[in-house]
């Protein structure tokens, strides 16, 4: 067997374009780091155990494939490996010296136990960056727990201060904490590469969930030492800012300097509110919310969200609500070239997103669809240097799919 590594001559574009990324996470924060990566033109080869990454068996109307699978994971090869097994421990083994990234969400006590804590990799190739995603960071009581989403956001706060007053907590749907913990997962490893430039040495990278959700909290985690328990966080302002019912449909209205206020006032009819001094802040009109709302309902009241939205304009930052359904053919959307056309086994031709940055000097070379189950097995093998003989063997095995 030549484990000489080959030229990889796929089309690939972008800030990372020859950074090779071993993704052996599941569900989202991990796998969303990795696809922001490969956005930036990272190789990324997905890696997942014999029974598949569990985002796979999602809800979906899809019956070949789940959509969060598809919308997580784009623009990967896939490799599926027992790692349970001694020879597919060896095949990883011999991408991680060549691999410039590895990302996992393994809990931390599992690592080492399947050989590939950080320490026994960069024994390997000291310029491996590893990114380990975690529930609750790397030491502590809770290290060792399964961290997901909606329990981070539970524990932080956030459901509380979603809910209602005087009601009980509310999730924030959308896997919040796991996008942004991904955003984490690519800022850090970048980070990690652009010191490997100046140092010649990579180096272990930690995310956390429990770290994510209260940094998407910073502005509330502040405490001062003359505040009780009960201070007030709630950054909400006193309802005028928010979503409200119109003669059809809901609007967001955003009004919170005096600007877009004295705009809001003027465009619904409501000028005596506008110059009316009891109202000339936030924090005053938060304190006179239960007089102002009503008014400005009465007055939403007189047209659509959809007309609201027009005759609002520039003037006063709004949003007639939609469902993402509207996304795939917005004329802002489309501008921006927001949207792409895939094909995936089974599921066949599809839409979905594509690239969240833009880089004015670089080209984007076209994304492609997330990995069928072991679609790039048999591939990445061989450009490994492993012949016909030893992959039909490691598939005799099962160690390889």
């Amino acid at each position: 067997m030549d484990t000489t590594p080959q030229v990889d001559n796929r089309d690939t574009a972008g800030p990372l374009s020859g950074v090779r990324v071993l993704d052996l996470s599941a569900y989202i924060a991990g796998p969303y780091g990795c696809t922001l990566l490969a956005d930036q033109g990272a190789e990324v080869i997905k890696i997942e155990p014999p029974t598949g990454d569990n985002l796979r068996k999602y809800p979906s109307t899809l019956e070949a494939e789940s959509r969060a699978f598809l919308g997580v994971n784009r623009g990967k090869r896939g490799l599926v490996l027992d790692l349970k097994q001694a020879a597919a421990l060896q095949v990883l083994m011999a991408l991680v010296k060549t691999a410039d990234v590895l990302v996992h969400n393994f809990r931390p006590s599992v690592p080492a136990r399947l050989g590939i804590a950080y320490e026994q990799l960069r024994a390997i190739n000291p310029r491996l960056v590893y990114c380990a995603v975690t529930g609750y960071g790397e030491t502590g009581p809770n290290k060792d727990k399964a961290g997901y989403d909606q329990v981070l956001q539970t524990m932080t706060g956030m459901c509380t201060l979603q809910g209602k007053q005087d009601g009980p907590p509310e999730v924030l749907y959308g896997s919040v904490v796991d996008y942004y913990a991904a955003s984490l997962v690519a800022a850090g490893v970048s980070s990690a590469l652009f010191a490997r430039e100046r140092n010649g040495v990579g180096q272990y990278v930690g995310v956390s969930l429990l770290r994510s959700a209260l940094t998407m909290q910073s502005a509330r985690m502040i405490w001062a030492e003359s505040e009780g328990k009960d201070v007030g966080r709630d950054m909400r302002s006193g309802g005028i800012t928010g979503i409200h019912p119109t003669r059809d449909g809901y609007l967001y209205i955003s009004a919170n300097t005096p600007h877009f206020w004295q705009a809001l006032c003027e465009k619904t009819g409501l000028d005596v509110l506008a110059n009316d001094a009891r109202y000339d802040s936030v924090r005053k009109r938060a304190q006179h919310r239960d007089e102002i709302v009503p008014l400005l309902h009465e007055a939403l009241s007189a047209r659509s969200a959809l007309e609201w939205e027009h005759c609002f304009g520039e003037a006063v930052p709004c949003a007639a609500a939609r469902s993402v359904e509207d996304m795939f053919d917005d004329a802002q959307v489309l501008a921006e070239e927001m949207v792409t056309t895939y094909d995936y086994p089974g599921v066949g031709r599809y839409r979905g997103f594509r690239q969240p940055i833009r880089f004015g000097d670089m080209p984007s070379g076209q994304p492609l669809a997330a990995p069928a189950f072991g679609q790039h097995s048999t591939a990445v093998l061989r450009e490994a240097g492993w012949s016909e003989d030893d992959i039909a063997a490691l598939r005799e095995t099962r160690a390889v799919l």
